[in-house]
């Protein structure tokens, strides 16, 4: 069926009856057509660098589970796992403090005392609960508890926050599976003492590393690197003198992620075509913003 041309000027309007059909439009309608506003062209080594963020988690997985395997085959005590977590978070802290004292001082801010009581109050409860953790899953298979450590440890890589704003991205769900998992797998060590080191250390390898990284990340871009070198080589490391086989799997998913990904991407960009026009649904820009 053809469509009738209007004898007047089309307008965009659809409360006039101009003549044709609902669907017309003529060769104004796509001057307003715009491509790729918002495209954002990522050079190699950036986005190479920035999949360091996406790696360093992994390790940070990779080393939670060769300790907690060291510590079941009884090759790591409790206390010196616990003695040299407390120095490196200690270390941590010193770092990520004057990091941030060159910033500006802000009044909400936690003060020294509060970062104190929170530690103290954190290793009491711990201390208090762990004889129970112990025998909290006693009637769960073993092979059960190893499962749903695994689906949460995942989870946690899943939900953790890489940087950009998606809506998979939630901080307090990544946290909750590594504590989760965590406090599985310390049921299933031998003493109290043993779940204590664990779980403490999950608490500083999946709460306060990741804040100490974005601190070294805004300082910048050597310190990305120089992360992502370090836990690379710590957990490649670590996983070889636990499996071969699993540490090579290891490394080639590093350098997948960390260089074949990003290649992938920056060779993909030129394919990339968005369009924008007057078909576009409206968006409120300010929700403030009073109603005349």
């Amino acid at each position: 069926m053809e469509t009738s041309i209007p004898a007047t000027k089309w307008k965009k309007i659809l409360y006039e009856d101009q003549g044709v059909n609902d669907n017309y439009v003529d060769e104004t309608f796509l001057e307003e057509l715009k491509k790729n506003l918002h495209v954002r062209t990522y050079d190699y080594w950036t986005a190479a660098r920035e999949s360091g963020t996406v790696t360093q988690q992994m390790c940070s997985v990779c080393i939670f589970v060769v300790v907690f395997i060291y510590m079941d085959e009884h090759k790591l005590s409790p206390l010196i796992l616990y003695t040299v977590s407390s120095i490196l978070t200690l270390i941590g802290y010193i770092i990520k403090e004057m990091i941030t004292s060159d910033q500006e001082e802000n009044s909400n801010k936690r003060t020294r005392l509060d970062d104190v009581k929170t530690a103290v109050m954190f290793v009491g409860f711990s201390l208090i609960l762990c004889p129970v953790l112990v025998s909290l899953t006693q009637t769960i298979s073993t092979d059960t508890i190893y499962c749903m450590s695994t689906v949460m440890l995942l989870s946690n890589l899943l939900f953790h926050d890489y940087g950009p704003h998606t809506a998979v991205v939630s901080s307090p769900l990544s946290l909750n599976a590594a504590i989760f998992a965590a406090v599985c797998l310390a049921s299933r060590l031998q003493s109290p003492l043993h779940a204590f080191s664990i779980v403490t250390f999950a608490l500083d390898i999946f709460a306060l590393w990741p804040g100490l990284r974005i601190e070294l990340k805004k300082k910048g871009p050597i310190y990305q690197n120089m992360m992502s070198l370090i836990v690379g080589v710590i957990a490649s490391g670590a996983l070889l003198s636990v499996s071969v086989i699993g540490a090579a799997i290891f490394i080639c998913i590093h350098l997948f992620i960390n260089f074949v990904c990003p290649a992938w991407l920056c060779r993909l960009q030129p394919y990339k075509d968005n369009i924008y026009g007057p078909w576009d649904e409206a968006v409120i820009r300010d929700l403030a913003m009073p109603v005349t």
